[in-house]
Formats: structure tokens, C-alpha cells, sequence
């Protein structure tokens, strides 16, 4: 595996550029950024912010496909668009104002209803890497959902209304090797140390070290020590409970003079390593079901690299009975030379088993036509996620038996769930927001009510669980969109996004709900 080219000055000035988030998904994340096409269909203030949100840090570029004009509505809710705009192309005068935003991104409108694009040509749709319909009707979903689905794009479905919104996320399969988990603990290896690290842990006695050398010796050679004398009484055993861990570190603490008014700096850090550190190495149920699943096992000319690494990783993990090291060792207390001998230890283990596992992906992958990345995969192998969704489609074409368990608990955000698949059926069938109109709240509130009892029936839900001041409420809000409350799930939805593009952090399975009114959201799996 070749080493990186050196960054050029053009690197170096985007680096500044995008510091932050290069710190979230680093470098290899950010080409990916830098090399998608998204698609956005409706360029309502909520698909505008999203696009706001997916421009800034740097997409590659964007189409948006809108047959609206600009109306006096869109001005009222959308930051981007003024008077001037009025009469004009939504989807070009979007287009013009978010491309002000960042010189390096590419952006390209369609002046026309996306269910005319998808009559005209066919697979237009399916030549970006994810697309996001904002306000889009149920008739036009569906289809879309049909198309996009058998293709493999991600499909983000979205609305806000009033001081609602939600965001349903539509993908095949979708794998993550970077899933970035709030606790991680360090991979050291102590129970079960390589040859080489082993060999570099026992030359060193620690009980003979003289108050110089006590300060220069890493936590981790504390720790191993005192975890080997650990095991000697106890017939080579791990410490499991906290009794047998609280004697190991009373081991570490004991071994110093008495005349010691405090611990050394490295002692004190092998002891707070004692909860996180001495654990057996074994490979993560998670981790065992995606080396067996179907996919891994039964590789085509179609299967995408991370299953042919996976293929790889598998027969390492069937080999030698862990998952690859991560090479990388915690921050700790020693001098220079001691800590880096160390730490060249773990970075050279890895490496060594990710060109072992590199080598067998690409014998695999030759006759598949691949190239696969190894490097992060084998460092992340403990983080390895996969998810598999369900098609929009289906879901608006059977039945919801989720809905129904939701809905016993009268604080669910499930509820607006419920309302606003309602108000999808009452656009679809009046060709109007209900409430749209002044005069006709009162009577749209009982044609919602009569639609949202339907669809209950069809999921076998009772039909008096909806109260009536939330469907009055949405009533109410008469199709209107508010700026703030877009703003904020157009933050939430852009990240989904990223997480797509990237392959790093998980993203939501499957369905987002927003309500502003108590600021709180919730996901479901539909």
C-alpha cells in the first residue's frame, strides 16, 4: 500500500478552508464530499436550507428540479429568495443564490416537474449518489421510490409544515466502517500479546526501577506487569469483577516505596487503565453476524468492496480468532523514546495484518475487477455497521404494524406520524393543503379526520387514538412552512446526507420526526 502524495499549496488552502470538518471525517471523507452529485427536487425553503447545508462544506455539485415559480409564499418562508425573484424560476433562482455560497461547488437546475422528468428520462434520477425530495406528493413518491430503490440511490422523503416536520430515509443497504461510537476503548492486546510486543514487555521489570526510571516507564508496561503477576496467583486469569480488578490496582498502587506522598504520574495512569484495558480480546457479536452474512459469504462480480474486504477480514478472524489491531495507543505519561518504541509496536502490527488482509482481498477481488481500500477498514473493523432499509413504496402500499405500538404511549411523536401521512393522502386527493384556505379550516379539519381514520383502519389501529386538536392544529397551519423551524430539520437532514457519502457515523433507521412546538424529535424504524 503506497504512502500518501504530499499535500499541494491548493490542499493546503482548502485544509483551512474546511478545517473543522475534516477534523469529523478527515481527508478521505472530504473527497468523498468533493465527488458527489445530489439531487434535490423542490426548492422550498426546507430543500434550500438542506442544499445550504450539503454546499458550504463543500458537494460537488448539485441539481435542482422544480417546475414552480417564485411566489409571494416562498418569500415569506425562504431566506434565499426576495421580491425580485417573483415570477421567476424557483429551481434557477435557488440555484443562483446558493452557488454565491462556495466557488467550489457545481450546480445545474431543471425548470420542471419531476414527475415529467422521470416520464422523459427514465434514469435521470439514478445518476447521483443520493437525492432528496422536499413537498413532493404521494403519487410522485411512489414511483420515485419504485425507481430509485431499484437502483440502489438513497431517497430522502421530506416535509415541514407549520411547526412540524419529518424526514424518511430510503436505502437498500447502506455500510459504515468509520461509525465513530461515543466510547471506545483503547486495543491494547494485554491478555493475548503479539510475539513482539511481548517480548518488548517482559525485558523490563518493573518492580526493580530506581524514582528516574519509575517516571520515564509507559502505564501500559506498569500495567502488563502487574497484570502478569495478577495472573500468576490466580491460574492465569483476567481480573472480571470489580473486587478482582480493585486488587489489581491496590497491586499497582502497593509497589511503590512508602515514603511515595503520591503516585508516579505513569502509575497513576496504568491504575485508571486497569477498567478499560484488562478485558479478554474477542471479536463483537455484531462484528461475527456481518462476517456471516450472505453477502460476505457468497461474493458475485457485483458485491461492492467493503463485502470483499469483509471476505478478506473474515478468513483473518477464522485464522486467528480477533479482528485486526487498531495501531493506535492512548496519550500517556513517559519519556519520548520509550512511549514512540511502543506505539511503533501497534502501528507496525497493524499495518502487517492489514497488508494480510489486503493481499487476500485482492486475490479476491481480481477476479471481481475491484481495487479495494484496506487501510481504515482493518484500523475500524470493531466499528463495521451495516443497514438495510425498507422501500418507501412498500410502506405507503401495506400495511404499518409498527404504528400501532407507537401510538399506545400518548406522548409519541408517532401520532404527527400518522397526520401527516393523512395530509399526504388529503394533497393527493384534493390537490390542496387542508386549511389552505381561511374559509375551509373547519370542514378540512373533518375531511383529515375521515383520511387519517381511513389509513388506521388499513394498519389496524383504532381511529379514536388522534386527538382533534392535533389535527386542527396542522389544519391550521394551512401548508405553510416556517424558516426556523425548516432551518433546523434541514441541519438534521444535511447530515444525514453526509453520513451517506461518507460511509462514517450511522445514520437514522429510518424515519425522523420533528415537533418545534416542545422542541423535541424521535426516530422510528416503519
Amino acid at each position: 500500500m503506497s504512502s500518501p502524495a504530499p499535500k499541494s499549496p491548493d490542499q493546503s488552502d482548502k485544509s483551512k478552508k474546511y478545517d473543522r470538518q475534516l477534523r469529523l471525517w478527515g481527508d478521505h471523507g472530504q473527497k468523498l464530499l468533493e465527488s458527489s452529485k445530489i439531487c434535490l427536487i423542490n426548492a422550498t425553503a426546507l430543500g434550500t436550507e438542506i442544499l445550504k447545508s450539503l454546499v458550504l462544506p463543500g458537494i460537488g455539485a448539485f441539481t435542482i428540479v422544480d417546475g414552480d415559480k417564485v411566489s409571494e409564499e416562498d418569500i415569506g418562508s425562504n431566506f434565499f429568495l426576495d421580491e425580485a425573484h417573483i415570477g421567476m424560476s424557483r429551481a434557477q433562482a435557488a440555484t443562483e443564490c446558493l452557488l454565491e455560497l462556495n466557488p467550489d461547488v457545481r450546480g445545474d437546475y431543471i425548470d420542471d416537474s419531476p414527475d415529467h422528468v422521470m416520464s422523459q428520462t427514465q434514469d435521470f434520477f439514478s445518476s447521483f449518489n443520493v437525492v432528496i425530495a422536499t413537498a413532493l406528493p404521494e403519487k410522485v413518491v411512489m414511483p420515485l421510490s419504485r425507481q430509485l430503490w431499484a437502483a440502489g440511490i438513497p431517497l430522502l422523503v421530506c416535509r415541514s409544515i407549520g411547526f412540524l416536520g419529518y424526514v424518511r430515509l430510503q436505502i437498500k443497504e447502506h455500510t459504515v466502517i468509520e461509525a465513530h461510537p461515543d466510547n471506545e476503548s483503547p486495543d491494547l492486546r494485554l491478555d493475548q500479546p503479539w510475539e513482539a510486543l511481548r517480548t518488548h514487555l517482559n525485558q523490563i521489570d518493573v518492580s526493580t526501577l530506581g524514582t528516574k526510571e519509575r517516571s520515564h516507564v509507559p502505564a501500559l508496561t506498569v500495567l502488563y506487569y502487574y497484570l502478569q503477576r495478577f495472573k500468576e496467583k490466580h491460574n492465569g486469569s483476567l481480573p472480571k469483577a470489580r473486587v478482582e480488578k480493585d486488587e489489581l490496582r491496590d497491586m499497582i498502587r502497593s509497589s511503590l516505596p512508602g515514603d511515595c506522598d503520591m503516585l508516579e504520574e505513569s502509575y497513576e495512569q496504568a491504575v485508571k487503565l486497569v477498567n478499560v484495558c484488562v478485558h479478554a480480546t474477542q471479536v463483537p457479536s455484531y462484528i461475527r453476524t456481518l462476517l456471516d452474512d450472505e453477502k460476505c459469504t457468497n461474493l458475485t462480480v457485483e458485491s461492492p468492496s467493503f463485502w470483499v474486504i469483509c471476505a478478506a477480514l473474515r478468513e483473518m478472524v477464522q485464522s486467528e480468532g480477533v479482528l485486526p489491531v487498531r495501531g493506535s495507543l492512548p496519550d500517556m505519561a513517559a519519556d519520548t523514546s520509550s512511549f514512540i518504541a511502543l506505539q511503533q509496536l501497534y502501528i507496525k502490527q497493524a499495518q502487517n495484518q492489514a497488508e494480510s488482509v489486503y493481499r487476500r482481498a485482492m486475490q479476491i477481488s481480481r477476479t471481481l475487477g475491484q481495487s479495494p481500500d484496506v487501510k481504515l477498514f482493518c484500523k475500524h473493523a470493531s466499528e463495521l455497521y451495516v443497514l438495510r432499509g425498507n422501500c418507501i413504496s412498500d410502506e405507503y402500499q401495506n400495511s404499518c404494524p409498527n404504528v400501532s405500538l407507537h401510538l399506545e404511549d400518548p406522548e409519541s411523536l408517532m401520532f404527527y406520524y400518522v397526520i401527516l401521512r393523512g395530509l399526504e393522502r388529503f394533497i393527493s386527493e384534493y390537490n390542496t393543503y387542508p386549511g389552505q384556505f381561511d374559509d375551509q379550516v373547519e370542514p378540512d379539519v373533518l375531511k383529515l379526520k375521515t383520511l387519517i381514520g381511513k389509513l388506521l383502519t388499513e394498519w389496524g389501529c383504532p381511529a379514536a387514538v388522534i386527538s382533534d386538536d392535533r389535527v386542527h392544529e396542522v389544519c391550521r397551519y394551512g401548508g405553510a412552512e416556517l424558516h426556523s423551524v425548516s432551518a433546523v430539520l434541514a441541519g438534521c437532514t444535511a447530515h444525514e446526507v453526509i453520513k451517506l457519502i461518507t460511509h462514517q457515523y450511522k445514520p437514522i433507521n429510518n424515519t425522523f420526526i420533528y415537533d418545534a412546538i416542545t422542541s423535541t424529535s424521535a426516530t422510528f424504524v416503519l
